[in-house]
């Protein structure tokens, strides 16, 4: 089982390196197109509004009427689906800021010097004004580096956060896919075995997250509550206004395939501190 998530710059031939490794490891690619389609189901919206919210390049009208946290949980729950079931690379939309966390599983930057991308952007447009090719690239990057703050609060340039970072303005696409794949063959089955089991538990926490943010009748104090998942074992911590919904908050998480006990550790705020409010 190998899980590859991919942050591209535009202009970096990391589409080539994507499919090379697809192709040599067997692996699925899982692109934007995939990624948008289920994302816009879940939420009753046309995959082009989900894909220029996602790129960050919805219009004013479009940032209003979408719920941009909710959209942010869907794509986090799809993408870890996705990644649940193996043998993929999924390119962008944030999954190696998601993901960075999973053990084993491989987080890969491609990128290159702005010349590079230039050039390459000019070829692929069939432009020969240089500066029509480095604004596209420009205001990519600056969309792209606006939506992983808002989700991720990381700057997805910083090379500390990936496993691997292959510069295609020094490093050729052969060899590049060549150590991609030399690395994820390294991976043993025991490795294998804990990223799966960690995967499992991201998923149930980014579902178990929903729920007790959309749960109305508990009113938190000082910000959501905190969820921690670990090998099925749920525990939500935080300040409530008061317990009434908790029990019914705690069976829905129950409810859910994959977990094996909830635990509250739950305070609830003075009545002598209430009385004064915020």
């Amino acid at each position: 089982m190998t899980v590859i998530a991919m942050t591209r710059e535009m202009g970096t031939r990391g589409k080539d390196i994507a499919t090379g490794v697809a192709e040599t490891l067997g692996l699925e690619v899982v692109h934007h197109e995939l990624v948008e389609q289920h994302v816009a189901e879940r939420m009753d919206l046309s995959e082009n509004a989900v894909h220029r919210f996602l790129e960050g390049e919805a219009s004013l009208w479009e940032r209003w009427k979408i719920d941009s946290r909710r959209l942010s949980q869907f794509t986090s729950q799809e993408i870890l689906e996705r990644a649940i079931k193996g043998n993929v690379i999924i390119r962008g939309w944030g999954a190696a800021q998601l993901l960075r966390s999973i053990p084993h599983l491989i987080c890969v930057r491609v990128c290159a010097p702005m010349r590079y991308r230039t050039a390459e952007m000019m070829g692929r447009l069939g432009v020969d004004d240089e500066f029509v090719a480095r604004r596209e690239i420009e205001r990519s990057d600056a969309a792209h580096a606006r939506v992983i703050e808002a989700r991720f609060n990381r700057d997805w340039r910083n090379p500390t956060g990936y496993d691997m970072v292959i510069n295609t303005g020094f490093v050729s696409i052969s060899f590049g896919i060549h150590m991609l794949c030399e690395y994820a063959q390294s991976i043993d089955a025991e490795d294998v075995g804990e990223m799966a089991a960690s995967l499992k538990d991201k998923l149930l926490e980014e579902r178990v997250r929903t729920i007790a943010e959309t749960a109305r009748d508990i009113a938190t104090v000082g910000g959501d509550l905190e969820v921690s998942v670990s090998d099925g074992a749920v525990t939500l911590s935080g300040m409530v206004e008061n317990t009434s919904g908790l029990s019914a908050l705690t069976q829905k998480i129950e409810d859910l395939d994959g977990v094996k006990s909830v635990t509250m550790e739950i305070g609830t705020l003075p009545a002598s501190f209430a009385a004064y409010g915020p």
